[in-house]
């Protein structure tokens, strides 16, 4: 295997890892308003990703990294022609993290109440944005000879695309709504798994359109096998989640995104942005890699990093593995809270 076939790999495992992880904090995010009943269910769903949902996007950062890094020209490409989106992502994700933390700053219910908004549709945008982002590297866009992007934000907003958003984020919200399941107790715990139920189904059914879509227009053998195991994963998390086998159901269901992103990745390769101008002005993993040099010296610290930020990860979450409910938020029955937010508030509900 070449060093840039490697690396494209290795971006390919980056981006699952984060759709896996942050693809539940943006679920939970999103279920504050679609499942929880009062402003203290709304804290116990924020608790329960209050002590990792910054470590989630570390997986974020360094897919970026990594990117400008080993393809140069992929990401200077990808970050011009996509700013727009990428921008409302970025700024999604700022003002999410900000509403953590400053929600429970002041007890006014009208402070609150706009935080908790802030919570939602900074976690419901980025959830749509990023399918259509992917969609559109995916299915191709234009690209001139001097691999620059020649399109405007109208040639990103399709159909294809559309639809990729789409199960996205109703596929994030069901990742969010098994994961509350087996994170909290009591009442919440019940209605997170029959909304699971919905969800999965809906997500089914969106999924099933857009990956073979994706299938039919670019998939060949080993996408067809990524795109079976994603169905397949789907069914066994929707099976689970009926028995309330919370844990395979949370399991089960990253594997349905591993396994999705891994198909996209699959029907993309060996180009990492097809022209839709014309297929010779593609970018491949070839054509848009740094020197073998660099590639070398990025190989060698991502061997050694990598476990280190893996184990560093596993740990935080075996730390915060207990559930929580409604009994564990301090003051239940006042509008505010002084612990109603953010990692510290998280682990007190703990």
């Amino acid at each position: 295997m070449h060093l840039h076939d490697f690396w494209f790999l290795l971006i390919a495992v980056l981006w699952t890892g984060y759709f896996f992880l942050e693809g539940f904090d943006f679920g939970v995010g999103v279920l504050t308003r679609l499942l929880a009943r009062d402003r203290t269910e709304r804290r116990v769903l924020i608790n329960t990703i209050g002590p990792v949902w910054d470590g989630n996007e570390v997986w974020l950062l360094t897919a970026g990294g990594a990117t400008f890094a080993a393809f140069p020209d992929w990401y200077a490409t990808l970050f011009s022609g996509f700013y727009l989106p990428l921008l409302a992502i970025l700024v999604c994700l700022i003002v999410r993290g900000v509403a953590f933390e400053y929600r429970a700053k002041r007890p006014e219910e009208r402070w609150q109440r706009n935080w908790e908004y802030a919570v939602f549709w900074c976690s419901l945008l980025p959830a749509f944005l990023w399918g259509v982002v992917f969609a559109n590297i995916v299915r191709g866009v234009p690209i001139g000879p001097d691999k620059e992007y020649t399109g405007g934000l109208l040639d990103l907003l399709h159909p294809y695309a559309l639809l990729g958003g789409a199960v996205t984020l109703v596929l994030f919200t069901f990742h969010g709504a098994v994961f509350t399941a087996l994170k909290t107790v009591g009442d919440i715990r019940l209605r997170a798994r029959r909304q699971a139920t919905v969800l999965g189904l809906a997500t089914a059914v969106l999924a099933a359109g857009f990956l073979g879509w994706t299938q039919a227009e670019s998939g060949d053998g080993g996408s067809l096998a990524a795109l079976c195991v994603a169905v397949a994963a789907l069914l066994a998390a929707l099976a689970a989640n009926q028995r309330g086998r919370e844990g395979w159901a949370f399991a089960l269901s990253g594997v349905t995104i591993a396994a999705a992103v891994a198909m996209l990745f699959l029907a993309l390769f060996p180009d990492v942005m097809p022209s839709s101008s014309d297929p010779r002005w593609s970018l491949t993993a070839e054509n848009a890699a740094a020197s073998p040099y660099t590639l070398k010296i990025m190989t060698w610290v991502a061997v050694v990093m990598a476990p280190l930020v893996i184990a560093y990860q596993a740990w935080t979450y075996w730390v915060f593995r207990k559930r929580i409910g409604t009994q564990h938020i301090p003051g239940t029955g006042a509008a505010g809270g002084p612990a109603a937010s953010g990692p510290a508030s998280a682990a007190r509900g703990h």
